[in-house]
């Protein structure tokens, strides 16, 4: 499923809060330049090494008075450079999720934005359900389920809302657009990936 790890954050450490702030910092410019312009904001130089690496992200979005999400698009895998994946999934949160109209630049000041870089997923090894569930890490683990070419993935953030471990993999699988079941009964690959979050004041 996954790629070769060439020249990819390999370890979350690489991000560090510096980095992180301005991640987030970029993920606003990019999507300002983007409302305002239709053009996507183009980078004369990469202020860190780290950026430079392959790295996934999501890019979160939530009204800073109500924190009721308004957008959230995201990478699994990295195939990009971690400043060019945030951009694209900055852009794409802002404008492409389909649960949301388009975001507009009267709303983006009330709008609070998050960026979780994602370590590289590793398969979770189980034999049973019951082994499954004892070998996942609430709150810690974000999810990654897939089944034939049926796939969904939960971040890290999503046990706030299903803290119980079989009402987060039912959830997982409805979102894969299989049945809440699907763990029990078919013969999914789980995969675990933990997440450094940044998030505006």
């Amino acid at each position: 499923m996954f790629t070769e790890k060439n020249n990819i954050i390999t370890s979350l450490d690489e991000i560090g809060e510096k980095e992180g702030k301005a991640l987030v910092k970029l993920a606003r410019a990019s999507i300002e330049e983007y409302l305002k312009e239709e053009k996507i904001i183009d980078l004369k130089e990469i202020p860190f090494e780290s950026w430079k690496k392959k790295g996934a992200s999501f890019v979160t979005l939530e009204n800073r008075l109500s924190g009721k999400l308004r957008g959230c698009i995201g990478s699994i895998l990295p195939v990009q450079p971690l400043y060019k994946d945030v951009i694209r999934n900055s852009i794409a949160a802002a404008t492409q999720d389909p649960r949301f109209p388009p975001l507009t630049l009267f709303e983006l000041p009330e709008t609070r934005i998050k960026v979780s870089v994602l370590s590289y997923p590793e398969p979770v090894l189980y034999t049973d359900p019951r082994d499954l569930l004892e070998k996942i890490e609430p709150f810690k683990d974000g999810l990654i389920l897939k089944y034939k070419n049926f796939q969904g993935t939960f971040l890290p953030d999503v046990w706030e809302d299903l803290p119980e471990k079989t009402l987060f993999l039912s959830n997982l699988c409805l979102k894969a657009n299989l049945p809440a079941d699907c763990w029990v009964n078919l013969p999914v690959e789980i995969y675990r990936y933990r997440t450094k979050v940044f998030t505006e004041d």
